[in-house]
């Protein structure tokens, strides 16, 4: 071996060991593997992305429902007007007033004026008034109900059921009728016949609320008849005569003090 092969010889033998040396441990091992942070994931993506944290509302107390029929005291008039000793019983022409073991029948006809009947004896200016009325011919804009505060049989105010299931308030002066509440439609009014309907009116002073089978229906302000007599009534406005049964008069007294110092409904 020359000298210029022994030098090419010495210079591969180093290579060779330089290469073995990075390689620790008798059988090597596999360098780690230098990983990638992976990216984050899009927010489109996100099956529950975070939100804020809605704010906690706070419950209020529900406001007392007024009562609507304050102080109602003692009952000063109970009558099942069944007695012509407590009310006007009269016939005439297409109009008849007549009492039966049933209660008092107001029979009105066609092209007619209201007819009334007012309890002989009953005046009373502040009171919660009720009474049962049963239509038994009555149709669309025929109309009955409730007289109270009547100076006479042509001036007087009046809780009027209307036969298309409507309900209003108004005041009669000279024969002629003044609109205190439009007609209303409610459920607890027969519409046609037969029917049965309790109508009640609260009255304190100028203040006049109304009820239908013990459930509020509106309030009225008016001052016109302070005090006066309570009664019934019925008015034909179609062809056809309205008849109607009245019973079960309740009349009970209010205290004005108490009864001012309560909230209207």
């Amino acid at each position: 071996m020359n000298w210029r092969n022994l030098v090419l010889f010495l210079a591969l033998m180093g290579l060779s060991t330089a290469g073995c040396s990075s390689i620790p441990g008798s059988m090597g091992a596999a360098a780690t593997p230098t990983g990638t942070v992976p990216a984050p994931i899009p927010t489109e993506f996100l099956w529950f992305p975070p939100t804020d944290t809605p704010a906690v509302a706070m419950a209020l107390s529900p406001e007392p429902t007024p009562e609507q029929k304050p102080r109602v005291g003692e009952l000063l008039v109970i009558d099942d007007m069944t007695s012509t000793a407590h009310w006007n019983a009269a016939a005439s022409g297409q109009a008849a007033v007549t009492v039966s073991q049933r209660g008092l029948t107001v029979s009105a006809g066609p092209s007619q004026p209201p007819v009334v009947s007012l309890h002989r004896s009953a005046v009373f200016d502040n009171m919660y008034i009720e009474i049962t009325a049963r239509p038994s011919l009555c149709r669309e804009k025929d109309v009955y109900g409730l007289v109270f505060r009547a100076p006479n049989e042509v001036a007087y105010y009046r809780y009027a059921a209307i036969c298309d299931g409507t309900v209003a308030a108004e005041r009669i002066s000279l024969g002629g009728p003044r609109v205190l509440q439009v007609p209303t439609a409610t459920s607890d009014v027969p519409v046609g016949a037969p029917g049965e309907v309790k109508l009640g009116v609260w009255a304190l002073g100028s203040e006049l609320r109304f009820f239908l089978n013990d459930r509020y229906q509106f309030t009225v302000e008016d001052s016109n008849y302070v005090v006066g007599g309570l009664g019934v009534f019925a008015e034909a406005r179609g062809e056809t005569p309205v008849v109607v049964t009245f019973s079960g008069l309740r009349v009970y007294r209010l205290d004005p003090v108490l009864s001012l110092a309560t909230s209207n409904p």
